[in-house]
């Protein structure tokens, strides 16, 4: 059984944004877009690295991509709901538009550029509809004229994939299958409906020998934070959110602690200050 859940956004990240793994990503994108925005290679514009959580930049967990055909892409997971997902999508469109500019360049060298936001929870109101669309249209005609061809949003809401193996048709169904129930599935034990597709075949593969140990204590800190914060909000009572958050942060810092690692270390993988941590460790061992 798959250990790892490639819905949590640190996963996700690296199973779909490595360069070894820029197959998975093309075969993800061609299962959401229309036949006319299928490619066939991608170059990421900001692959995984490790050094960029060291970094303390562990929220940047969206993949960026420039297709052969000049189509830009951002792909995101977001595991955790946010009722203000659509600004902060659009807001993810737009600064990938404007990183195609560089000084001197025309408005008419901008390209099309796609943004793919995979939802663990439901989103889109009135639909259940798991794959949602979203152009730029004229109201008087109802239609897409091309006019503004730039913009084109896709949401793809994992919470409304109720399909069994045995209703599996397309590879967005497999894709969200996958997403939905890896911890049911191993290379020995794979639905045929999912057997059949190489891409599937080699994510399952993958996703349990791509963690050093460090990077699986990264993948350990993001499993707990989603864990506390839903345990939080499931009181109802929005003050608790940021108690479970402190308390998760806490928990983290003395974990690593336990496992041998240094306030530096620590600091670095976490965002929190060497004299904070410092002063945690110290009211511990003091009580």
């Amino acid at each position: 059984m798959c250990k790892i859940n490639p819905r949590v956004d640190f996963a996700f990240k690296k199973l779909f944004g490595s360069e070894e793994n820029k197959d998975l990503l093309i075969s993800l994108i061609n299962a959401i877009v229309s036949d006319e925005e299928q490619v066939v290679e991608v170059e990421l514009k900001n692959p995984y690295n490790l050094a960029d959580y060291r970094a303390g930049k562990i929220s940047i967990l969206d993949i960026k991509a420039k297709a052969e055909n000049g189509r830009w892409f951002n792909v995101e997971m977001q595991i955790r709901e946010d009722n203000n997902f659509d600004k902060r999508a659009i807001y993810y469109w737009a600064k990938l538009v404007t990183e195609q500019l560089s000084e001197g360049m025309m408005y008419k060298e901008l390209k099309k550029t796609i943004s793919i936001s995979i939802l663990d929870y439901d989103f889109v109101p009135d639909s259940e509809e798991v794959h949602s669309c979203y152009k730029i249209i004229n109201t008087a005609t109802g239609k897409d004229d091309k006019l503004h061809d730039v913009f084109e949003l896709h949401y793809i809401e994992l919470k409304k994939f109720k399909k069994t193996y045995h209703e599996i048709q397309t590879a967005l169904d497999r894709w969200s299958s996958f997403l939905t129930t890896a911890h049911q599935l191993d290379r020995d034990h794979t639905p045929k409906e999912l057997a059949s597709d190489k891409n599937i075949v080699k994510a399952i593969a993958v996703i349990d020998r791509m963690f050093d140990a460090e990077e699986r204590l990264v993948y350990d800190i993001r499993m707990q934070e989603f864990s506390d914060v839903a345990s939080a909000i499931a009181t109802g009572a929005e003050k608790n959110i940021e108690k479970g958050m402190e308390k998760a942060s806490k928990a983290i810092v003395l974990n690593m602690a336990a496992k041998g690692l240094a306030i530096e270390a620590i600091a670095e993988l976490t965002g929190l200050s060497v004299s904070d941590i410092a002063d945690l460790l110290q009211s511990t061992h003091e009580q």
